[in-house]
């Protein structure tokens, strides 16, 4: 059985907050339980922090090499300044790196990705779009359905509606956008 953690909980939205903000609720914590309890409870009272801690610490390793706000910037910028061919070229270089088989598609899906025998069909083609509505992942939902592909995977710059997201988690839709695609593509870029 697998585990998967609410996307709402305080430590998810701590897995994805810096991860000094976890370490200040640890001091916070400790603080006030240092202030308000008696002095033979103070310090089981300053424990409630650690799982605080573990999280603020998880939080570090996963953004330990995450570009800083002007190289995200300048990497978004790159991409968006690119052509169709180049963007293409630059996603089957990053997935081809995470070990991923990389397929072309033509029509909703761009490519099909295939690792360990689990397929992923992915969208990128409105990498560029100013906004990311529904059709385009209903589009993408059937074509995985057709593949009998496992995952999808909706790749743009521009701004997912509520609407796209509210989709896009009913469907096992993983969108990555903004600063995950710089993310993503962030060793590739460096090459080229």
């Amino acid at each position: 059985m697998k585990f998967r953690m609410s996307e709402k909980s305080l430590f998810a939205v701590l897995l994805r907050s810096p991860w000094w903000i976890s370490f200040v609720l640890v001091g916070v914590i400790a603080l006030v339980a240092g202030a308000l309890l008696p002095k033979e409870y103070a310090g089981v009272g300053m424990l409630g922090g650690f799982p605080f801690f573990v999280i603020g610490c998880m939080a570090m390793w996963r953004q330990r090499n995450l570009p800083n706000s002007a190289e995200l910037e300048k990497g978004m910028q790159m991409l968006s300044n690119m052509g169709w061919r180049d963007f293409s070229a630059l996603l089957e270089t990053a997935f081809t790196r995470q070990g991923y088989t990389v397929k072309h598609l033509q029509g909703a899906a761009d490519m099909q990705l295939e690792k360990k025998g689990v397929l992923t069909v992915v969208s990128a083609k409105r990498w560029k779009a100013a906004a990311l509505g529904v059709e385009p992942l209903r589009e993408l939902v059937a074509v995985r359905d057709a593949s009998e592909a496992s995952n999808c995977v909706c790749i743009t710059l521009g701004q997912v509606s509520a609407k796209a997201q509210e989709f896009a988690d009913q469907n096992r839709i993983t969108l990555i956008s903004d600063a995950e695609v710089v993310v993503l593509t962030a060793q590739t870029i460096k090459i080229l």
